[in-house]
């Protein structure tokens, strides 16, 4: 600090007044709670904010106490009751008010104007001393101030403390400064330690660091609050003003010192002050170590030009104002550091780009993926960058020598001995990227039309479905992400049975699809046989009375079949571009993120590009129902597409059998090639598309660029 330069100065009179520095210790939790106030509150907000340090008189006569701050030093209980009059007082904790600036930049932090800021600060407390407030709150008297600037990447805390006092000018002068023990007879000292023990265990006092100590003429001691200045003067034979010393140096009071002599001297105009350093062993007053002297005050050079003091305060280190720096990257535990700073750019995001952007929601979502292969591992990779924490994945495969360049989850290891679970496999690999996150693997397989079970093996399939149908029931959002069409057919029709959020992303070689599926058409087991029987309105609307959206199967006129068996290797492999599924993945994800923003949340009518009221847009933009691209010709476009009445997996008909008939429904449409046509009505669309397309044929005279698809 400046012209604090402890120098001893003995007992001669006159000796020039000089003050011993407080020293400023910050607790590591006060820096967590910066980097939390940070990024949830503050954000780019650079305002100045209350804090509150605490210190207590010197116990030990080999330390001085320090001004600690600490995460407390936020609480908005502590601030409101700093007051020296609070029922909540701390013998230990005497409440100091201070002052927190926290820039954005490491170069505002640089740039601030300490002296300025210094100013400032002294200048409340000659504000303080000048209207009455210190007579009623003595605490006023010491305040401090601390700039920094938190680097939240590297968590790095660059910071500088100043306790502001105000100058004397010309200086005090001290006579006599002796211990207590010296000053006082044996009587008056034994009086004097038991009012102060006194003093510090009342409840109401123990935090009133500035008081009068009175002693009569049969010496016996009283401390008294300051405002009773005016009537203690003609009841005692000796007065001094004390104060809490957390300085332990034999020679030289402590800080508080300078700003008690200047209210002193301006308030009373008191120019020879006897002075008591109040100071502790072990909790109790000691006589021996607490000091006793007189300063001398000249006419200040303040009260000729009629200015504010000057201030000084600034901590120094060797003499000189450097700043100050604490890294806690490798003192905090991995896993918070990991989940903090995991959350980093999501909170960024939120202070100017995405305000509304719900942490908690996305933190909360339960996510199941059917498929650990290329797009799952991309899609959870891109879930737990936007923050979600809940991530189940199924596969029954097994990672190959070939997937770990395609699969960002899995690494050589994985693939040795036979290899290792994808499911399993990708649980580790989520956990070992961040160690917060909820994540579990799941082996089993999907039951798949087409792909017919002998009696054997009824009761594993119906095991599966049951376990599927329990994991789709207990996740909030499900991800279709196989390599196969008939294995996205069960989840499809346990999603829109119990109204979950159903995300699909499938690859071709060079272009995608992603899409959202409509909600469910039925909240319960209703007859449907007339929507069944009707072809003539191809689309079903959901409650809000808007057209249902269509799931992924709604446009086919054939139900799922065995895309498998008696196929060539590449028909059997997911062949396609290395950068198509980053591309699809990535898209699923931010549909979902978008679709969970939205108030109609699975109801979110369809928007495709241009066709959004500007006024109406969503934070994330618009929700579009499909997707589709290509690499080829780098190109997008969104796309709508309604439910079908007759869609094997999400129609009323198909929906309504399932949730009367249940496992019974299941076994048929896996072992009956035809059953879902049957029931659906495509069998009778597609006979009478053939009749038509012979009647075209009997035509000669019909030109064949007139002939439309069906």
């Amino acid at each position: 600090m400046e012209n604090q330069v402890i120098k001893k100065s003995g007992n001669d009179s006159g000796s020039i007044l000089q003050f011993a520095p407080i020293q400023s210790l910050i607790d590591e939790g006060f820096w967590h709670r910066i980097s939390s106030l940070k990024l949830n509150q503050w954000k780019t907000d650079q305002s100045a904010v209350s804090i509150t340090g605490f210190f207590a008189p010197c116990s030990h006569f080999q330390v001085s106490n320090h001004l600690n701050i600490i995460s407390e030093s936020f609480s908005s209980e502590t601030n409101e009751h700093s007051s020296t009059n609070s029922s909540h007082s701390n013998r230990n904790r005497c409440a100091v008010r201070g002052t927190l600036y926290n820039t954005n930049t490491i170069e505002g932090f640089r740039e601030l104007d300490k002296q300025k800021l210094l100013k400032e600060e002294a200048g409340k407390i000659w504000d303080d001393i000048n209207n009455g407030n210190v007579e009623k709150e003595c605490a006023l008297l010491s305040r401090f101030l601390v700039i920094s600037f938190a680097d939240l990447k590297k968590w790095r805390f660059y910071y500088s403390v100043a306790f502001p006092a105000l100058v004397l000018d010309p200086p005090a002068n001290v006579v006599d400064l002796r211990p207590a023990s010296e000053w006082l007879s044996s009587e008056e000292a034994e009086s004097v330690s038991a009012a102060c023990n006194e003093w510090r265990s009342s409840a109401v006092t123990s935090g009133v660091p500035f008081f009068l100590v009175t002693i009569a003429s049969n010496s016996h001691a009283r401390l008294r609050h300051l405002n009773e200045w005016e009537s203690c003067q003609q009841e005692s034979e000796k007065i001094f003003f004390g104060f809490y010393d957390p300085c332990n140096l034999p020679n030289h009071p402590g800080w508080p010192l300078r700003n008690f002599l200047a209210f002193l001297y301006t308030r009373w105009n008191l120019e020879t002050v006897r002075f008591f350093c109040y100071r502790e062993n072990r909790g109790f007053a000691d006589m021996g170590l607490s000091l006793i002297g007189k300063a001398l005050i000249s006419p200040q050079e303040w009260e000729v030009h009629g200015h504010v003091p000057k201030a000084v305060g600034w901590e120094l280190d060797k003499a000189k104002k450097v700043t100050r720096s604490i890294n806690l990257a490798t003192s905090m535990d991995p896993t918070r550091l990991a989940e903090s700073a995991a959350d980093l750019n999501l909170k960024l995001m939120r202070w100017r780009a995405l305000p509304s952007l719900d942490l908690t929601l996305l933190s909360g979502i339960r996510c199941l993926l059917l498929g650990a292969g290329t797009l799952g591992c991309q899609v959870a990779r891109t879930l737990m960058a936007w923050g979600v924490r809940k991530i189940t994945l199924i596969d029954n495969g097994k990672v190959a020598m070939s997937n770990p360049l395609r699969q960002s989850l899995y690494t050589l290891e994985d693939c040795l001995n036979g290899g290792q679970y994808k499911a399993l496999a990708a649980e580790r690999s989520l956990k070992s990227i961040f160690p917060a996150v909820d994540a579990k693997g799941i082996v089993m397989s999907i039951p798949m039309p087409g792909h017919p079970v002998s009696i054997q093996e009824e009761s594993n399939v119906l095991d599966d479905c049951k376990q599927l149908k329990e994991l789709i029931n207990v996740h909030d959002v499900v991800f279709l992400l196989t390599d196969t069409r008939e294995s996205r057919w069960l989840p499809t029709l346990l999603c829109t049975s119990s109204n979950k959020i159903a995300v699909n992303a499938a690859l071709g070689f060079e272009s995608f699809l992603v899409m959202r599926h409509g909600a469910g058409p039925i909240s319960s087991c209703e007859t449907v046989d007339a929507l069944s029987s009707s072809m003539g309105n191809l689309s079903v609307k959901n409650e809000h009375k808007e057209p249902r959206l269509g799931c992924y199967f709604c446009n086919d006129v054939v139900a799922p079949i065995d895309s498998t068996t008696n196929r060539t290797l590449d028909q059997q492999c997911t062949v396609t571009r290395p950068g198509l599924a980053p591309i699809a993945s990535a898209l699923a994800v931010e549909l979902l993120v978008g679709l969970l923003h939205h108030p109609l949340r699975i109801y979110a009518p369809a928007e495709v590009s241009g066709s959004s009221d500007t006024g109406n847009e969503q934070p994330l933009g618009i929700i579009p129902h499909q997707i589709r691209g290509s690499l080829s010709l780098f190109s997008q476009m969104t796309l709508v597409g309604h439910a079908s009445n007759s869609c094997t997996a999400c129609s009323p008909i198909i929906v309504s059998e399932f949730q009367k008939n249940g496992m019974d429904f299941i076994l048929k449409a896996i072992n009956l090639p035809t059953y879902l046509e049957d029931l659906t009505g495509l069998t009778e669309l597609k006979k009478s598309a053939n009749s038509f397309e012979v009647d075209w044929d009997i035509e000669d005279d019909i030109d064949e660029d007139e002939c439309v698809e069906i």
